[in-house]
Order: C-alpha cells, then structure tokens, then sequence
C-alpha cells in the first residue's frame, strides 16, 4: 500500500478507507494548484482534492463539488454546476489558499450519468428534478460525504469555510468530524434553461438560493 503523506510531505494519520496516491502539480487558467489524488477502497473511486496555497488546518476555504459531466465539462445550462466549479476556483485562488475536493461517483446526486440522463429526459416531459429520481425507482439524494470529510482529514483539515448553498453537506461533514465555521453561498445567476430546476432545489431540497426572489416576483 502506497504511504500517505501530508501535503507538505508529513505523514497523516491512517483513515479507513481513504488512501492518498498522488500529488502532482496542476497548473489551470485559475492558478497554480496541487492535485492530491486519492483512492476511495470502500467504494472504488478514484478521487482527487485541488489544493492552493498553504492551507493550514483552521477555517479553510472549501468546495465540495459533486462530479457533473453535462455541467463541469460540456457547459450545460441545465444545472448551475459548471459555474460553480469554476467559481470555487476562483474563490480558493483569489484567497490564497483552499481545497476543492471534486467527488467523483456524485454524478445525478449519485444516480449516475445515464440515470441522470433519463432523469434529465423525464424534466423535458415535465417533471421536476425530484418528481424524475423517484418515478426511475430512485433516491432524491444519494450521495455520500464520507470520502471528502476522510480526504479533509488527510489533509489537516479541522475546521472549513464551505462554499455550499446546501445545508446537507454541511450536516454530513459535521457527522463526520469536520467543523464548519461558516457556510459561504455559492450563487450563480440563474438562465431560463435551469430556472425551474433551481426552484425545485431550493423548495423541495432546501438549498439556499435567496437570488431566486427576485427573478420568482418577476417571472
């Protein structure tokens, strides 16, 4: 089994299931990060945490963002995702440090791309996003936050600044050891094509999307 070290080459206490593989450095349009990559053994994914600057362990700067194909590599406009991520990017470089922990395995809220796809077909007809998960016989929600709170760990992380506008990943890293010192919204400028899907999000997952009103009193 390859060791796990820190970022800055300290060991780290062993965490079930989590092993560090990799760091190698990442050059983007975004700036210049580390790329840790990380094996998940309970689940079999290949994950990977882009770290900027020196971090340290105290109130982080943090994105957890759930693998979205359509949206992080296409530009679809369906979900907000891409921008997201590019925003969290951003975020984590103008501070001067921070880690964007990309989930892999999240693709659909956990259902998979070509679940997420029928999913997505069904929304066309209709549907809300919710309203789709359950007519394929399948979960709301079924992500994990596990792996990113081990991979935190790892890092010597203690406590975050979590860019997130939903409440369930900030309970979910609590459970599971992480502190969050605050929750920084994640807003991104809604279009007509995701519009409805981010009124769902907020009405029926419970995301914090307060720069839906006034396009809602509009509209």
């Amino acid at each position: 089994m390859t060791e796990k070290i820190g970022v800055l080459g300290k060991k780290s206490p062993q965490r079930t299931g989590v092993e560090r593989v990799v760091n190698a450095p990442l050059p983007t349009v975004y700036g210049k990060f580390q790329a840790v990559g990380y094996l998940d053994h309970d689940r079999g994914e290949e994950q990977v945490a882009l770290v900027y600057g020196e971090i340290g362990t105290d109130e982080v700067l943090t994105r957890l963002h759930s693998e979205c194909l359509t949206g992080d590599a296409f530009g679809s406009q369906h979900c907000e995702c891409g921008d997201q991520l590019a925003s969290a990017l951003r975020a984590v470089a103008a501070e001067g440090a921070g880690v964007v922990v990309y989930l892999r395995g999240h693709e659909g809220r956990g259902i998979g791309l070509l679940a997420k796809l029928r999913a997505m077909a069904l929304q066309a007809e209709g549907l809300d996003t919710v309203e789709a998960n359950l007519a394929l016989g399948l979960p709301v929600d079924a992500r994990d936050y596990g792996v990113a709170a081990g991979i935190l760990h790892d890092l010597g992380v203690n406590s975050v600044r979590l860019m997130s506008n939903n409440p369930r990943k900030r309970e979910a890293l609590v459970r599971h050891g992480i502190r969050v010192a605050e929750t920084v919204p994640l807003l991104i400028p809604p279009c007509e094509n995701n519009i409805t899907y981010l009124r769902t999000k907020r009405e029926r997952l419970d995301h914090h999307l307060p720069h839906l009103d006034a396009v809602v009193s509009s509209s």
